[in-house]
């Protein structure tokens, strides 16, 4: 199966400069080009006075500071801006099934962007659209136990192996030859891993359809971070990375305050 050329796109912008809170880029990613970065803007309430408290002893962030951790505009700059909506393509190409149940997860986890399922506490999500294209970015940090999380990423990191290529019937009746790779992260946080997943298809047109999915799980001590990046233009893996490697300090450094009031 061969797949339609990527749209040309220069990304010439370097990464902008940082505060000391998110650091340096990791070795492995030192000398790799940086992309043209977004505008992003939390999609999470505020939080409320009594949800900047934690609720018990041992306690990770609060409420308020899952919402610091998040990516903004403070940090990122073009061609990303807030979201305006789930794309058609969601409900369309990632609404289906597979013969083998633990790829059926996999589609289901792409759908639903809930990587390590319902949180035990605060979170925040951030979601970006790409102004040229029709990329979508999701961006969320909230609390799990991070032996669930780490179970989660082994079983991310045997996918490959095991849903390497397979067919996905979607509920619109059409058929997708799903390929899944494992997508290479800088060293961010305790524990990582991403995949990158193409679908391709055709439209009840007969019109030619290839999407490309990133997801990366990082868990930071007790919080995790989910990233989805994907669109069926240019979703350049760069982004993906990038947004793991800052958020991940980010998250790392909210964690070393502790519970500092926000």
């Amino acid at each position: 199966m061969t797949h339609p050329p990527a749209t040309a796109r220069a990304l010439l912008v370097p990464v902008l400069a940082l505060t000391a809170l998110v650091g340096t880029a990791g070795c492995a990613l030192q000398d790799e080009p940086r992309p043209k970065w977004f505008s992003a803007s939390a999609t999470a309430s505020p939080a409320s006075p009594a949800a900047e408290q934690p609720t018990g002893p041992g306690d990770g962030l609060t409420e308020a500071q899952a919402q610091a951790a998040l990516l903004t505009e403070a940090d990122l700059g073009e061609p990303w801006g807030p979201t305006r909506g789930a794309r058609t393509w969601r409900d369309g190409l990632l609404k289906a099934t597979a013969e083998d149940p633990e790829c059926g997860r996999l589609l289901d986890v792409l759908y639903t962007e809930e990587l390590f399922g319902a949180p035990e506490g605060p979170g925040a999500t951030a979601a970006f659209d790409a102004a040229d294209t029709d990329a979508q970015l999701r961006y969320r940090v909230a609390a799990h136990p991070p032996a669930a999380v780490d179970r989660t990423l082994d079983w991310l990191r045997e996918l490959p192996r095991r849903c390497g290529e397979f067919t996905a019937s979607t509920t619109r009746g059409g058929v997708q030859g799903v390929q899944v790779g494992d997508l290479p992260l800088p060293p961010a946080g305790d524990a990582r891993q991403a995949l990158r997943i193409t679908l391709a298809g055709e439209t009840e047109e007969g019109e030619l359809t290839y999407l490309t999915m990133d997801i990366a799980g990082v868990r930071v001590g007790a919080e995790a971070i989910v990233v989805t990046h994907g669109g069926l233009d240019e979703v350049d893996p760069e982004v993906t990375r990038e947004t793991v490697r800052l958020g991940a300090e980010r998250l790392a450094e909210l964690t070393r305050r502790g519970r500092a009031q926000i």
